[in-house]
Parts: structure tokens; sequence; C-alpha cells
């Protein structure tokens, strides 16, 4: 199984932008969907982005779109969530997710990073 572990997080003010990376283990990591949730505190996850296993195809949560580029780069193993035009409403922690299939469901997810805060000050 993969593991992931995210790094990119930290302190930004509103409209400023950060990178976000996610490092995975295995050989397989070409095979997998990626995909990027977040959970503020007092809320559930939710979903941000995916991509397929040969990035070719992405899907957006509508909060986001315009805003966040997620993309991969298979020969480093490692999946990227580019975040312009940050708002307080993105604070929250970020985490990486490995799975079969690209969806907004997080229970079709196999393997999960530990997360990395993301802080938007207004």
């Amino acid at each position: 199984q993969v593991q992931l572990v995210e790094s990119g997080g930290g302190l930004v003010q509103a409209g400023g932008s950060l990178r976000l990376s996610c490092a995975a283990s295995g050989r397989t990591f070409s095979s997998y969907f990626m995909g990027w949730f977040r959970q503020a505190p007092g809320k559930e996850r939710e979903f941000v982005a995916t991509i397929s296993w040969n990035g070719r195809s992405t899907y957006y949560a509508e909060s986001v779109k315009g805003r966040f580029t997620i993309s991969r780069d298979n020969a480093k193993n490692t999946v990227y969530l580019q975040m312009n035009s940050l708002k307080p409403e993105d604070t929250a922690v970020y985490y990486c997710a490995a799975g079969p299939r690209g969806t907004y469901y997080s229970t079709a997810y196999d393997a999960w990073g530990q997360g990395t805060q993301v802080t938007v000050s207004s």
C-alpha cells in the first residue's frame, strides 16, 4: 500500500498562495487516482480535488474551482495542490489520499496522509 506525506502548509494572508505537496512511497503510485481533502475545525472532511493516474483528468469542488490546481509528477511520486487567491474559509487541515478511482467520496480512497495545516488570515 502506498504511504503519503504532505508538506507545504502554513500561514498566509487572504489573497495569497500556497503549494501543497504530497510525496508517495511505493512503485505503484502512477496507478492510483489521487485526491485532496480538507477538514476545518468542527466540520466534516470535504473533497477538494482529484486527478487521474495519468494526470489527464481533474475534478474540483465548486468552492475551489478556478483558484486551486491539482497536478502530479509520476516520475517524482508526488501530487501537488496549487492554491491561489486564498480565503479565510480555506483554513483547514489538508489531506492527500490515494485510491483506485477518482471520486469526491472519501471512503473510496485507500491511503491517507497525516495532513498539513493551512491557515489563511483576513
